[in-house]
C-alpha cells in the first residue's frame, strides 16, 4: 500500500449552478453516449442529498457508489416501472453477482416515471452512511457506477454499465461561452515502439493569435485507448525556438520545457476551468513553443501501431477575471529513492514549501487552487494532499483513499482553497524504485490555480547525503548495493520508512525560465482524516412509522377536539 500527502490551504467558495431546478443544480452525463444523466443537489444542514437519474431505457435502472469502481463493496439502488407498477430497492454488492437487498432501506423514493423510452428515478438519502452496507457521500471524488436493462427483469447488464468519478459536493458545471473555438495539439502518425513503456515528446508551436485568448476547456483526443497512459503539455522557455521530436528525456532539448500547461491521465475526460479563470494563450505568450509528452504503455509490445493522440483546447476571446496556471508538485523521480521489496505498506512523502517561491519570482502571490490531478502508477493505493500553515495542518487539499491506476482525472474542488506564501504541502505512495515506466512509480499532484505565476514545479526528495550517512554507507553506489542485498522484514522496512520521513528534504522550486532554488525542509506529521457519525433518523422505515403515528395523532385531535 502506498500513500501521498501534500501541503496547501483553503478559503473562498466558488459555486456555479444551472437555474433549471434549484433543488437539482448539478448535472453530468455518466456515459459517452449521453444515455445516462445524473442530476443532484444537497442540503448540508439537513444532511441529505437528492438525485434524479434519467436513463434511455424502458427497463430497470441501477445507480450506486463503489470504493474502486466495480461491484465489490458497492452501495446500490435499483428501480423501474414494471407491469405491476414501480419498484425501488436499496441494495449492496459483495462481488460480480446480483446485489443483495439491504435489511434497512436508507434511500427514499420520491418519484419514478417512464415515458418516451426514458426512465426517470428521483430519490433521496442521508449524506452519511446509515448502516454497514451504505457508503458515506464524502467531500472527495467518488466512483459512481450505473447499469440498466432493456426489460424489467433484473439480470446481467452486459455492456450497459459504466463508472465515472465525480466530486458530488464540490462540483463545477460546464459553461459554453460565446465566440468559442478550439485547436488541437497532437502527435501526427507516430508509430509506437514495441516497448512496454515509451515516452514520446514533440515540441511545436500553438496557433498564433493577435491578442490573448482564454482556454476554458481541455479534452483528450485519444486514438489508442489501450496504449496511451497519460498526456502532458509543457510550455518551453524562450530559449527553445525550433520544433523537435524525439523520445523524451534523451535530449537536452526535451528537458528544457517543464512548465506544465495541461495534463490528462487514463480514465479521465474533459476538464472545465471555473468561470473566473482561463489558461492564457496568444498575445504576449504567443511566441512560446510547447512540448507534448505522451506516455505509451504498450503492455503487449504490439508492433506497427500508429497514434495521433493529444489534447484539444477550447478557447474564447472573452477574457475571464484571472489567468490560470498549473503547478507540478510531488516527489522528484530519483534512482536512489527506492521502496524495499516485500513491503505490505509504505508511506512516501513529497514537500512543497511556498515560502521559497520569492527566491525565483520577484512578485509572488498567493495561489487560489481550484482543481488538481493526482498521478501515481501501479503501486499507488492512497493519496493524501495535506495543507499546512506554520507547524499546523489546516486542511486536506485532496484525499483519495481508494486510488485506482485506471481512473485518473482532473478534479474540480468546487471550493477554491488559498495557499498563502509560506504554506506548504506534503504527500505520496508506492512500492518500487522511482521511474518513468508503468511498473516503476511516480507520485505527483498537479495543482490548477490562479492568478498565474511563472512557476514550473515545486517538489522534493530526501537529501541523498543525509540518507547515505543515516544508512551507514560511505557513498551512493555502496548504498544502492546495500539496498539490493539487504534482507528486508517488517521491522527493517518500517525503520527505513521512518528514516526517509525524518531526515531533511531537498525542496526544489523552478520558474518558467529554468531558474532553480534549492532549499531544505522537514516532512510534517499528517493528521488522520476525521470521521463523522451517521445522522440519526435516516432509516426510512422508522421515518414512515413516525409519519403514520403523526397522522393518527392528527386524526385523533380532529375527532375529539
Amino acid at each position: 500500500m502506498v500513500m501521498l500527502s501534500l501541503v496547501l490551504l483553503l478559503l473562498s467558495v466558488q459555486w456555479s449552478w444551472a437555474q433549471e431546478d434549484p433543488l437539482l443544480p448539478f448535472s453530468e452525463h455518466l456515459d459517452l453516449e449521453h444515455k445516462v444523466q445524473l442530476k443532484w443537489g444537497f442540503n448540508e444542514i439537513q444532511g441529505t442529498i437528492l438525485f434524479e437519474l434519467t436513463v434511455n431505457t424502458s427497463g430497470w435502472v441501477g445507480f450506486g457508489f463503489s470504493p474502486k469502481g466495480g461491484m465489490t463493496g458497492a452501495d446500490i439502488v435499483i428501480g423501474g416501472v414494471g407491469p405491476k407498477g414501480s419498484y425501488f430497492t436499496d441494495r449492496h454488492a459483495g462481488g460480480n453477482s446480483m446485489p443483495v437487498i439491504d435489511q434497512k432501506q436508507n434511500y427514499k423514493l420520491l418519484s419514478l416515471t417512464e415515458s418516451d423510452g426514458k426512465t426517470v428515478m428521483k430519490f433521496q438519502r442521508s449524506i452519511e452512511a446509515c448502516d454497514e452496507n451504505d457508503l458515506t457521500i464524502t467531500n472527495l471524488p467518488m466512483k459512481l457506477i450505473y447499469a440498466y436493462g432493456q426489460t424489467d427483469d433484473i439480470m446481467y447488464h452486459s455492456t450497459q454499465r459504466g463508472t465515472k468519478e465525480l466530486n458530488l459536493s464540490k462540483y463545477m458545471p460546464r459553461v459554453n461561452p460565446p465566440n468559442s473555438k478550439y485547436f488541437d495539439m497532437t502527435m501526427i502518425n507516430f508509430t509506437v515502439p514495441a516497448n512496454q513503456t515509451h515516452y514520446h515528446c514533440k515540441i511545436m508551436k500553438a496557433p498564433t493569435f493577435d491578442r490573448k485568448q482564454h482556454i476554458y476547456r481541455i479534452e483528450p483526443v485519444i486514438t489508442n485507448f489501450d496504449l496511451v497512459h497519460h498526456l502532458l503539455l509543457y510550455r518551453c522557455p524562450p530559449s527553445v525556438t525550433e520544433p523537435f521530436e524525439a523520445e523524451c528525456y534523451t535530449s537536452l532539448r526535451t528537458n528544457l520545457c517543464m512548465e506544465t500547461i495541461a495534463v490528462w491521465g487514463v480514465g479521465g475526460g474533459a476538464f472545465e476551468l471555473p468561470e473566473v479563470a482561463g489558461l492564457p494563450i496568444g498575445g504576449n505568450v504567443s511566441d512560446f513553443f510547447y512540448r507534448l509528452e505522451v506516455h505509451y504503455n504498450n503492455a503487449n509490445k504490439s508492433t506497427g501501431r500508429v497514434d495521433n493522440s493529444g489534447l484539444r483546447f477550447h478557447y474564447t476571446s472573452e477574457f475571464r477575471q484571472h489567468d490560470a496556471a498549473v503547478l507540478g508538485t510531488g516527489l522528484v523521480i530519483a534512482p536512489w529513492y527506492a521502496i524495499p521489496p516485500k513491503a505490505k505498506s509504505f508511506l512516501t512523502y513529497g514537500l512543497c514549501d511556498t515560502a521559497y517561491i520569492p527566491k525565483v519570482l520577484e512578485t509572488p502571490r498567493d495561489l487560489q487552487v481550484f482543481s488538481l490531478m493526482l498521478h501515481t502508477h501501479l503501486a499507488g493505493r492512497k493519496v493524501r494532499v495535506g495543507h499546512f500553515r506554520g507547524e499546523k495542518q489546516i486542511d486536506f487539499l485532496a484525499v483519495d483513499e481508494n486510488y485506482d491506476f485506471e481512473y485518473q482525472d482532473v478534479t474540480n474542488l468546487g471550493k477554491t482553497k488559498t495557499v498563502k506564501l509560506g504554506d506548504h504541502t506534503c504527500h505520496f505512495p508506492r512500492t518500487r524504485p522511482g521511474g518513468l515506466s508503468t511498473s516503476d512509480e511516480m507520485c505527483l499532484a498537479f495543482l490548477f490555480y490562479y492568478p498565474a505565476m511563472n512557476l514550473s514545479g515545486c517538489m522534493s526528495l530526501p537529501n541523498a547525503t543525509t540518507l547515505i550517512s543515516e544508512m551507514g554507507t560511505p557513498d551512493l553506489n555502496t548504498w544502492l548495493n546495500m539496498m539490493s542485498m539487504k534482507t528486508w522484514n517488517d521491522t527493517s522496512i518500517n525503520q527505513y520508512q521512518q528514516t526517509l520521513k525524518r531526515i531533511d528534504q531537498l525542496v526544489v522550486i523552478a520558474d518558467s525560465f529554468k531558474n532553480i532554488s534549492r532549499n531544505t525542509g522537514l516532512i510534517p506529521n499528517l493528521s488522520v482524516i476525521p470521521s463523522a457519525p451517521c445522522m440519526s433518523g435516516c432509516d426510512t422505515k422508522n421515518l414512515a412509522l413516525l409519519w403514520l403515528l403523526l397522522c393518527l395523532l392528527v386524526q385523533f385531535m380532529q375527532k375529539y377536539y
